[in-house]
């Protein structure tokens, strides 16, 4: 079990790594590509259009060949294209390598969910995807701090270096450890027919959770694009002060994850994620009164750490229902699971770029939206107790 579980941890962090450990770098880049910070927006949403162009086959191959060889795919993917991020010279150059990491990174994502679906009964799983869901913040706290430290002595394009290096361990790791988890394929039609409708991802039950965590993503992947902007240019941190706050953040984040198996052994998984999306309506409260009142540093502060609670308490939670359903079918899951999540992220990063909206207001926006829909969808929509009740939206026979 624990080889498993640290190939699926590993695989999973390429995706924050990618993200994180650049950001301290924006200055420099843009300086060097002769750009400003705004146009590098395009590689953020670069990078997870990558992720979401590769998540829908990878699961549908992991579902077929297995799941090691993607997983290995994905590794060596990212080795290249870190590789090339660091030798970009133009803009263009550096977004198509963004957009190759994306891809890299998305094999790896998916992989790792299929894994945890296949290895862990629900209740352990959804104590897993909270736990892992802390290990991934812990590359907010070390990659700010890793980053502000390499660049204290080398350039930028060593950060590039260390994902390419982190790409090896990933790969090695895939290579060495990792030995197959896909279920084998049951031989009858009969079984094959009664599984595409009993795996069917029409379900209300899959359709709601894909809504809440691809809102909960967007939530967060917004608070990482825009804290740059919130931190030092609106609040005047300097590159030192903005990976504290980032690390402060983060260890909210974890503590949070951390707790949230605890938390299950004495509330339902529904009442974490009702509290969860209450958070998000209190963080953004606390966001709109800081920015009217002084722009009260610590209110600012406060809300990004209700921000990473609240995204922290629901998420796995939300995951392991999800994936609940599907026992053949968890790669594909996993896919539609990503896809979703990449594609309204960048999407609303995106759109609200383009109308020019201010950094605050994009954070704020996201947040009363999410809570807001998430709570009809939790207090609405039924919720399915053990795997024989998800019901399609579509009836087959």
């Amino acid at each position: 079990m624990f080889r498993f579980l640290l190939c699926s941890f590993s695989f999973i962090l390429l995706y924050p790594t990618a993200i994180d450990l650049y950001l301290v770098g924006l200055p420099q880049i843009a300086a060097d590509l002769q750009v400003d910070e705004a146009s590098l927006h395009m590689a953020f949403s670069a990078y997870l259009a990558g992720m979401a162009s590769t998540m829908l086959f990878a699961g549908r191959f992991a579902d077929s060949i297995g799941r090691k060889p993607v997983a290995i795919f994905g590794a060596v993917v990212f080795i290249f294209a870190s590789y090339l991020g660091g030798e970009a010279q133009s803009l263009n150059v550096f977004v198509g390598a963004r957009f190759l990491q994306g891809i890299g990174a998305g094999a790896c994502y998916v992989t790792a969910f299929a894994i945890i679906r296949d290895v862990l009964d629900e209740q352990r799983r959804t104590k897993v995807l909270s736990m892992v869901n802390g290990v991934t913040c812990v590359v907010p706290v070390i990659a700010p701090v890793v980053g502000h430290l390499i660049m204290i002595h080398y350039p930028w394009t060593t950060l590039f270096t260390a994902m390419a290096g982190m790409g090896v361990a990933v790969a090695l790791l895939a290579v060495l450890l990792l030995r197959e988890t896909k279920p084998a394929l049951q031989p009858t039609t009969e079984v094959t027919q009664e599984d595409s409708v009993s795996e069917s991802f029409m379900q209300r039950h899959f359709l709601s959770y894909l809504v809440m965590t691809s809102m909960a993503v967007t939530v967060i992947l917004t608070y990482v694009n825009v804290s740059p902007m919130l931190i030092m240019s609106q609040l005047g941190f300097e590159r030192g002060g903005y990976s504290s706050v980032m690390a402060g953040t983060a260890i909210v984040s974890m503590v949070t994850s951390f707790s949230a198996p605890f938390l299950l052994n004495v509330f339902k998984p529904k009442t974490l994620l009702i509290a969860a999306k209450c958070l998000f309506v209190i963080a953004g409260v606390t966001l709109i009164a800081s920015e009217w009142f002084a722009h009260n540093v610590n209110g600012y502060l406060f809300g990004f750490g209700l921000v990473c609670a609240a995204f922290s308490l629901g998420f796995g939670v939300a995951m392991s229902g999800a994936l609940a359903p599907f026992a053949k079918r968890a790669g594909m899951a996993s896919s539609i699971l990503g896809v979703s999540q990449v594609c309204v992220s960048a999407l609303y990063i995106w759109v609200m770029g383009m109308l020019g909206v201010s950094p605050m207001t994009m954070l704020v926006t996201i947040l009363i939206v999410t809570s807001l829909v998430s709570l009809v969808l939790i207090l609405c929509l039924p919720q399915a107790n053990n795997s024989n009740d998800y019901e399609p939206i579509t009836s087959e026979t």
